[in-house]
């Protein structure tokens, strides 16, 4: 069984955002019955799903593309200022794909497009540790007590940044290429990080994401994931699915009501 609104999104009709609104908006049918909850669960595989009276096509079928993102592209599925998206190198494949986490628009490197939200959750919530490795150049050449201050965390405004693993790959004595470990993906983290300890960006790829290796594959090419990679995906989308079913269901007016209470403890 799928939440409706996933299974909505994942058709393409819309955001699980919007496909949420559309469902309370009662323009959504399943088996003839109009259905204004969008956790109700459907079977992609035996439901009639109608919006606007329309049948749309569920297909659950998942598909997993790695893209080498060239620097240039935002990592999103649109933009209103018509600016070029990874969405743009890539096929659609009737379905309606999306990144995992986000490259900047500067930083080059692997990046994997999906329509199976489980695995995106999966992997990019701190809480699976999935890490994620860089290989930087940067202004000067980091001593040991930069390395250091990475490996045990820099504070970041009012946060402190979990331990990195980084090392001096090779240096000219003018810069320094650094490949740099890290497992939270904060926005732009890499780079924060470099700059606090005196080290500025000049070039940034990701060449890997757990089990995912960017190796020789061309700037703005893709290519699906190998059967071997795809079961290791897949298993972490089921830790994913396992913990958010084995989470107690809080109904609406619980969450408002916890909500009013915390807007009046902070008055």
């Amino acid at each position: 069984m799928e939440r409706l609104q996933k299974v909505l999104a994942d058709a393409g009709v819309a955001s699980r955002r919007r496909s949420a609104d559309i469902i309370r908006e009662g323009r959504v049918e399943v088996d003839g019955v109009v259905v204004r909850e969008p956790g109700a669960g459907v079977d992609p595989a035996r439901a009639e799903v109608r919006v606007d009276g329309k049948p749309i096509a569920v297909d659950d079928r998942k598909v997993y593309l790695l893209l080498n993102k060239p620097a240039g592209y935002l990592s999103t599925t649109r933009d209103p200022q018509g600016r070029p998206t990874v969405l743009d190198l890539v096929p659609s494949a009737g379905r309606r794909l999306f990144p995992v986490g986000r490259l900047d628009f500067g930083t080059e490197g692997l990046l994997l497009l999906t329509n199976d939200g489980d695995a995106a959750y999966a992997l990019t919530h701190p809480r699976f540790e999935v890490p994620k490795t860089y290989v930087a150049r940067v202004e000067g050449v980091p001593g040991e007590r930069e390395l250091e201050a990475l490996r045990r965390g820099v504070r970041l405004g009012d946060v402190v940044t979990a331990p990195a693993k980084v090392r001096v790959a090779r240096s000219d004595g003018i810069s320094a290429v650094l490949e740099v470990e890290i497992h939270e993906g904060r926005k732009r983290e890499v780079r924060y990080m470099l700059e606090a300890v005196g080290h500025p960006v000049v070039h940034l790829r990701r060449t890997r994401l757990g089990r995912l290796v960017l190796g020789g594959l061309p700037s703005g090419a893709w290519r699906h994931l190998s059967d071997g990679e795809t079961r290791w995906v897949r298993e972490l989308a089921a830790k994913a699915r396992a913990r958010k079913a084995s989470r107690p269901v809080r109904r609406r007016d619980e969450v408002d009501g916890n909500a009013n209470l915390d807007a009046g403890a902070r008055r």
